[in-house]
C-alpha cells in the first residue's frame, strides 16, 4: 500500500535527531496496516504541539503507518541496555519509528513516535507490532500520570489496524503515538560505550546536551541534572503507588520522563514488595525497590559516560560521589511528597517516623494506599484498615502534629488524588474494547484526566478490586 501524501494535517517538523550520523539509527518507513480506525486523538496536545488541521478525517491513516505528513523523516533508534540486570550489547526501536520533532507552542522539543509499526532492524525476529490491550494501557496511564503532575511522555493518538498479532493468541492489532521530550536513553549511551566509539559518545553527549541542558558544563554537570531529574521522578511515582515493572536502563531517560508503560501498574493494598510485572520473578523491580535501581542506573550512565573525561580515573572519584549521594535524595523527595500527603507542608524531626509507622500500619492490615490518604481529608480513613483500632493510635499523634501545620486539608488534597488507573478497571476498558466496544476506555480516560476531582458519577472507579477482580499479573506489550 502506498504511502498517502497531501493530508491538510499539518505536523511543523524540525527533525534534529535525523541530523546525526547515521549509526545512530536506521532509516525506513513504518509498515502499512489494512484497515486503520481510530480510537483516540489528543487534540489538546496536539494543539500544544502546533498540529494543525487535527480534522482531517485520514487521521487513523497518518497515525497507522499508511500516511507519512510532509517533513516526517522516520527512523528506528539504535540502544543498548541492561535489561533486569543483564547486559545487551545492541536493542533499539524494534517496533517503534520516531516520525519527527517538533517544537511546541511553549517553547519544548519533542518527539512524535508510532509505537507498533512494523518491524524495523532491530527487531530481533519479533513482529514489530503491538496489540489493542498495551496500545490502550499505555494512553490511559501516560495521560493519568500527566494528569497527577508527574513528568511522562503522552499519548497522541491510538489507532486500530483491522490486523490480528499472534501472542499466545490472535489480538486485535493497534498503533500508538507517542510524544516524549525525547527517547534518548541511558542505553542510548551506553551503546556507544560499549563499542568504545568516543566520536559517537562525543556526538551524543553534545547533541543531548544542547538539547535539554544546554548550560551544562561538561558530562559531570550533565549526569548530576539527570541524577535530579530521576530523583525526583522516582520519589513521584512512589507517592502515587505507581509500580513501572520494567526499569531497564534502555527504559530510563536523560529527560527524567516516565517511559514505556509495559507491565506497569498501582498499588491498590498497600504492600511495599508488591510486583506485577510476569517477567519480574525475582521483585528487582518492585515498589519499594525502585529508588535502589534507580541508582544502579545512574551509575551505569555514570560509568558510560566516563570515556568523555579527560581524565577518567580521575573522575571515577567525582562521578561516585554524584551516585552515591543519590539514596538521601530520593529519600528527601519521597519524605516530602508523603509529608504534604498527611498535610504537612513543611517537614520537622519525627515526620519520618510518623510517615513510616502509618505505612506499616496500612502494610499490616491492607489497607488501600490511594484511598486511605485521600480518606485522611474526611476522616474516613480507619475504614480502610482491617483492624480500625490500628489506624486510632496513630491518629492521635497525627492529631497532634496537625496542631501545627496550616491548610492541611488543601495540603493533603492536593497531593492526594481521588482517581489512579486502577488495574482491574483498565483490564475492564481493555476487555470491553477487544470486542469493539470503546465506551468504558473512554469513559476510563475522561475521569483519569481529573484525578483530584471528587466526581459522584466516577465513584465506582475509586474501588479496589474484589478477590474475583485483582489483577496479579502485567505484561509486557510485546
Amino acid at each position: 500500500m502506498p504511502y498517502l501524501r497531501g493530508m491538510t494535517l499539518h505536523i511543523p517538523f524540525d527533525n534534529s535527531y535525523a541530523r546525526l550520523p547515521d549509526g545512530f539509527f536506521a532509516r525506513l518507513g513504518p509498515r502499512p496496516v489494512k484497515a486503520p480506525s481510530l480510537i483516540a486523538f489528543n487534540d489538546a496536545l496536539a494543539a500544544m504541539l502546533g498540529i494543525e488541521g487535527a480534522d482531517d478525517p485520514r487521521l487513523a491513516a497518518m497515525f497507522a503507518g499508511n500516511a507519512l505528513p510532509d517533513g516526517a523523516e522516520p527512523l528506528a533508534q539504535l540502544y543498548a541496555g541492561h535489561q533486569f540486570g543483564h547486559f545487551n550489547p545492541q536493542l533499539g526501536d524494534g517496533r517503534a519509528l520516531l516520525l519527527g520533532e517538533v517544537v511546541g507552542r511553549d517553547g519544548i522539543r519533542r518527539d512524535i513516535q508510532l509505537k507498533g509499526s512494523g518491524p524495523t532492524p532491530f527487531s530481533r525476529m519479533g513482529d514489530g507490532r503491538a496489540w489493542l490491550g498495551p496500545v490502550l494501557r499505555e494512553y490511559l496511564v501516560s495521560e493519568a500520570m500527566h494528569a497527577l503532575g508527574i513528568p511522562t511522555t503522552r499519548a497522541l493518538a491510538a489507532v486500530r489496524t483491522g490486523e490480528t498479532v499472534i501472542r499466545e493468541t490472535l489480538l486485535p492489532g493497534a498503533v500508538l503515538t507517542r510524544v516524549a521530550q525525547s527517547h534518548i536513553r541511558v542505553g542510548t549511551f551506553q551503546v556507544f560505550a560499549a563499542r568504545r566509539d568516543l566520536d559517537a559518545l562525543r556526538t551524543l553527549y553534545a547533541y543531548t546536551a544542547a538539547r535539554h541542558d544546554p548550560d551544562a558544563t561538561g558530562p559531570a554537570d550533565l549526569l548530576a541534572r539527570v541524577i535530579d531529574r530521576q530523583a525526583a521522578l522516582v520519589a513521584a511515582w512512589l507517592g502515587v503507588g505507581f509500580i513501572h515493572g520494567v526499569m531497564n536502563t534502555d527504559n530510563c531517560t536523560l529527560s527524567g520522563e516516565t517511559i514505556d508503560y509495559g507491565p506497569c501498574a498501582f498499588l491498590d493494598a498497600y504492600d511495599p514488595d508488591t510486583v506485577f510485572s510476569s517477567i519480574d520473578r525475582h521483585g528487582r523491580y518492585a515498589y519499594a525497590a525502585q529508588a535502589d535501581v534507580i541508582v544502579w542506573n545512574m551509575a551505569q550512565l555514570a560509568t558510560a559516560l566516563l570515556p568523555l573525561m579527560p581524565e577518567p580515573e580521575a573522575a571515577v572519584e567525582e562521578f561516585t560521589a554524584l551516585v552515591h549521594a543519590m539514596p538521601a535524595r530520593i529519600e528527601a523527595a519521597r519524605l516530602d511528597r508523603f509529608a504534604a500527603k498527611i498535610g504537612l507542608a513543611e517537614r520537622r524531626p519525627g515526620d519520618a517516623a510518623l510517615i513510616g509507622d502509618l505505612l506499616d500500619r496500612m502494610h499490616a492490615n491492607q489497607a488501600d494506599f490511594t484511598n486511605t490518604f485521600r480518606a485522611l481529608s474526611d476522616g474516613t480513613a480507619r475504614d480502610q484498615f482491617a483492624d480500625p483500632t490500628a489506624f486510632d493510635s496513630w491518629e492521635t499523634q497525627w492529631r497532634a502534629r496537625l496542631a501545627d501545620a496550616p491548610d492541611a486539608d488543601s495540603v493533603m488534597r492536593a497531593a492526594n488524588p481521588v482517581l489512579i488507573p486502577r488495574n482491574h478497571r483498565i483490564e475492564e476498558a481493555i476487555a470491553a474494547a477487544v470486542q469493539g466496544d470503546d465506551a468504558p476506555f473512554h469513559r476510563l480516560h475522561r475521569a483519569l484526566s481529573r484525578p483530584f476531582a471528587d466526581d459522584a458519577a466516577y465513584a465506582d472507579l475509586r474501588s479496589p478490586p474484589t478477590p474475583a477482580e485483582a489483577v496479579r499479573a502485567t505484561f509486557c506489550g510485546t
